[in-house]
């Protein structure tokens, strides 16, 4: 899986080329029955094939004929690529090979038909192998693939790939893309996913990136932190988030500065340094698991520094619902991007985050939000009606 521009057909054409003529690492015997596989003929041929970086460009040596009546590429060994197109999964029913390269498997219409026709027929030899180069989107064949035990995952960024790009174009990508979902998606060659029941989602959060300049007038500034349990190396990260409300009511989150598993000091340090740095109006600060050591450590760096206690007497999901509807009303903007916070808050459903992660950077950024916008009022109250 890679970014645009990052090598992936370039990749799968030598792997194809270090097939047919045996190179290790590739392969240490000569395949012969090769499926080339894209979105469509065309693709096939103007990319896979006869493009810049296509087989018959990057073929040194032995290079294969085309022969597009025939819909194939054959090697002098004798070798033949036959070319398949993912609008018809049934042209790959009777066929067989040793070997298939598959090209942008994300853009497929019929993908899942597409690909498992092509597993029956990757038949011959000792040991059919095949390359999938590819884009990556939240699509179910790609998660499929990437649960499959039996299915090696790669990742290649564009910038890797910078000697053969033109600079401007880097240029002109990074300055407009970066950190955001699409330019993490097409250039850093990640899959970006949502859950269904979290509370924020991708296309929210795009909605919510602002510039930094939007928000410079702020009424309050707050630094928010939610302290781990401990400072063992294998305890939890310590949230802080700063965050500021406009003069037009608009929540501004200005940083994450969230610090992985480090001893109180150290997380302390990081916070008051934020307060000074953002001349915040105070650091909001749960206490629910070091009670009144919290404000003590952070006095210790700076005994100055106000410091306002808050304890959770709620669930993280009831606390952070109001300020996801603030986000859906568009009241809550990102002064840049911040992609771990972001991935976290795409990843927070009713039972937290995904593998039992501790959602530090999410409970810091309620802390701040609810502070600055919602207070008491902001706070969902349990009715009990018996």
């Amino acid at each position: 899986m890679g970014g645009r521009g990052s090598g992936k057909t370039r990749l799968g054409a030598e792997w194809v080329n270090g097939l047919v003529r045996g190179l290790p690492p590739f392969s240490r015997h000569q395949y012969g029955r090769i499926a080339l596989v894209g979105e469509t003929l065309g693709d096939v041929r103007e990319v896979m094939i006869e493009g810049s970086s296509g087989l018959l460009s990057i073929s040194r040596g032995d290079r294969p004929r085309y022969e597009p009546s025939r819909r194939r590429l054959v090697w002098d060994s004798g070798a033949i690529a036959q070319v398949f197109s993912a609008e018809d999964p049934d042209s790959l029913r009777g066929p067989q090979f040793e070997a298939a390269w598959c090209d942008e498997l994300a853009k497929w219409k019929n993908g899942e038909a597409c690909f498992d026709m092509l597993q029956f027929g990757l038949r011959l030899g000792s040991r059919p192998v095949q390359m999938l180069t590819t884009t990556p989107k939240p699509m179910p064949l790609i998660r499929r693939l990437m649960a499959n035990p039996d299915v090696t995952v790669t990742r290649m960024r564009t910038e890797e790939n910078a000697q053969n790009l033109a600079r401007r174009f880097l240029r002109a990508v990074e300055r407009n893309y970066a950190g955001t979902r699409l330019g993490r998606q097409e250039l850093d060659g990640e899959l970006i996913e949502d859950r269904e029941d979290a509370l924020w989602t991708r296309a929210g959060l795009e909605a919510a990136a602002g510039r930094w300049g939007e928000a410079r007038a702020l009424r309050r500034i707050v630094v928010a932190v939610d302290p781990p349990a401990s400072g063992r190396r294998t305890s939890d990260a310590c949230g802080i988030v700063v965050a500021g409300l406009g003069a037009d009511g608009t929540g501004w989150v200005l940083e994450d500065g969230t610090v992985g598993a480090a001893k109180p000091e150290a997380w302390a340090a990081r916070a008051v340094a934020l307060y000074r740095r953002f001349q915040a109006d105070m650091i909001v600060a749960e206490v629910n698991q070091g009670g009144d050591m919290v404000r003590s450590v952070i006095g210790t760096v700076d005994a100055a520094v106000p410091v306002k206690a808050v304890r959770a007497n709620r669930g993280k999901w009831l606390r952070a619902e109001p300020v996801a509807a603030l986000y859906a009303q568009g009241r809550v903007r990102h002064a840049r991007r911040f992609p771990e916070l972001e991935d976290e808050m795409c990843d927070f459903g009713t039972d937290g985050l995904s593998q039992g992660r501790s959602p530090d950077r999410v409970d810091a950024l309620v802390w701040a939000i609810t502070e600055l916008m919602l207070g008491r009022t902001g706070e969902p109250r349990i009715r009990d009606f018996l």
